[in-house]
Order: C-alpha cells, then sequence, then structure tokens
C-alpha cells in the first residue's frame, strides 16, 4: 500500500468516525436538552399533575394521558393496518407478479417513500375526511379512523423497501432449490421466503410503528386534535406530535411550556427503544 493512499484511508476513517461521534453527540444533547427543560415537571409533586387525564392549562392542569392515548390509537392500528398489506405487497413484487411488472412495483413503492406527508394529508381533507363523514353519519369527518387510513398509507412505502430487501437477499440456490422440487411460488412464499425474512419483519413492523409514532402533519390535519380520551373511532384525538405543534405558552418557564418538552422525550424515548429492538433483531440470525 502506498504512502498516499493510506493517507486517504486515514483521512476518510478519521471523518467517518468524527461524523459518526457528532450525530451522536448531537443526539445525546437533543436529549439532554429536552430533559432538562422537562425536568421541573418529572418531580414527584408535579408528575402527578403531568400524568392527568386533563389538560386545562387556563385552569392549572396539564395532564397528558390524553395524547398518549390518541398516540396509541392512531399509531398501532395504523401500523397493524400497514403491515399485512406491505407484506403483500412485497411478496407479490419479489415473487408472485411477473417478472417485468415486478420492476414496476418496486420502482413504485420507492417512490411513495419519496411523496411529501402534506400531500397525503392535503388529499384526504378533500376526499377522504367528507367520505368518512358521510358513512359515518355523524362527527366532521376528522377522526381517529381518518388519520389511521392515510397514516397506515404513509409508513407502507418504508415496511415495503424493508421487506423487499429481505426478500431479495434469500439466496437465489435455494429458491431454485425449491422449483426443482415442484414448489409453486405461493408454496416457496409460504415455507421459504415468509420463514427466512422473519426478523426483517418483525424490524418493519417495529420501524413502522415509529414511523407512525412519530409522525406530525397527518394526525394534525386529520385527526380532529380535541383533548378527549380517544374512545370512538369517528370521534377526534390529539396525539403527542400534534400536541407538541399545537401548543403555544409565552411564558417560557410555565408547566404549559414545559409539558411539551415532557411530551418530547417520551416520543424521543420510545423511538429509541424501538430502534434498540430492531437493532437487537438485525443482529440475530435468521429462522
Amino acid at each position: 500500500m502506498t504512502p498516499r493512499r493510506r493517507a486517504h484511508e486515514l483521512i476518510g476513517e478519521k471523518a467517518a468516525s468524527g461524523a459518526a461521534f457528532i450525530t451522536m453527540g448531537l443526539t445525546l444533547a437533543i436529549f439532554g436538552f429536552m430533559g432538562w427543560l422537562a425536568l421541573p415537571l418529572l418531580k414527584t409533586e408535579a408528575l402527578s399533575t403531568l400524568l392527568a387525564p386533563i389538560w386545562q392549562p387556563d385552569q392549572g392542569r396539564f395532564g397528558i394521558l390524553p395524547m398518549v392515548g390518541g398516540t396509541l390509537a392512531v399509531a398501532l392500528p395504523a401500523t397493524l393496518l400497514a403491515f399485512p398489506m406491505s407484506l403483500g405487497f412485497a411478496c407479490f413484487a419479489t415473487h408472485l407478479a411477473p417478472v417485468r411488472l415486478r420492476r414496476v412495483l418496486k420502482a413504485l413503492a420507492g417512490f411513495m417513500t419519496g411523496i411529501p406527508t402534506v400531500v397525503y394529508g392535503f388529499s384526504a381533507v378533500f376526499l377522504l375526511v367528507p367520505l368518512v363523514r358521510q358513512l359515518g353519519e355523524r362527527g366532521s369527518g376528522f377522526s381517529v379512523v381518518a388519520a389511521v387510513l392515510v397514516l397506515a398509507l404513509l409508513i407502507s412505502p418504508t415496511m415495503i423497501l424493508i421487506l423487499i430487501t429481505a426478500f431479495d437477499a434469500v439466496p437465489r440456490v435455494w429458491l431454485r432449490s425449491f422449483a426443482a422440487m415442484g414448489a409453486t411460488p405461493e408454496e416457496t412464499v409460504w415455507t421459504l421466503l415468509l420463514p427466512q425474512a422473519s426478523r426483517a419483519m418483525a424490524g418493519a413492523l417495529l420501524l413502522g410503528l415509529g414511523r407512525a409514532a412519530g409522525d406530525t402533519l397527518i394526525a394534525l390535519m386529520l385527526a380532529g386534535n380535541a383533548v378527549l380520551a380517544p374512545t370512538d373511532p369517528l370521534g377526534p384525538a390529539r396525539t403527542l406530535t400534534s400536541h407538541i405543534a399545537l401548543v403555544m405558552a409565552a411564558d417560557f418557564d410555565s408547566p404549559e411550556f414545559r409539558s411539551v418538552f415532557a411530551c418530547g422525550l417520551l416520543l424521543y424515548l420510545l423511538v429509541f427503544v424501538l430502534t434498540l429492538l430492531v437493532r437487537r433483531l438485525s443482529r440475530g440470525p435468521e429462522a
């Protein structure tokens, strides 16, 4: 190895490690900043106020439980709805569709990931919300179900691409062996593809959940944003992300202002745990 090439490799190694440390430092700094601002509300006497089911800042009530419930009511059903659709799409795009159509479907999934979130939300305001209002025969149409349907569509492309990558990683020799034994494409998918990609499927599910919980615009535009416990699918709800976007506090030292950072801290921890689970799954051997 020439000294010049060695110098280039050393510079690249130092640049990569520096970028990694900077990214880690910024992440920890953001986490520490949110924790520092939310700390007064995390003390014992103030924590009960934060974990209350009522948000009425003009009366000194800063409970974020309705927003936690709203986040779960929107993110969980959206993920559970998007996962089987994404799984079916990925199976069809990799092994069941005609060869020429597979490329089109994969390109379509990649294209959908680049569509801005506001396009989904804006389209749903004029197309889906009136339909929900008409079919539900009550409410304004801005509801949990409207947000769930659009959010499921939003997170599906990400899950599809993860699943396609996992399915394409199955060794071709195994696929040819199954074909030589007379297995149909459906049998190959069911007995080979899905078991081999089980960890990737779990990872896609967790990443989809994190994407759904962290999205702001869809919930903000479609869920209705009422600070109520989400007991009715056709009723409104407010998620943690939309709550952060909506709360305006002039006093930076007020509990109302600090509660926003408590919401951010909770979302941060949720995404962090989901990321750790995904990394743990990706390190293990395939089933």
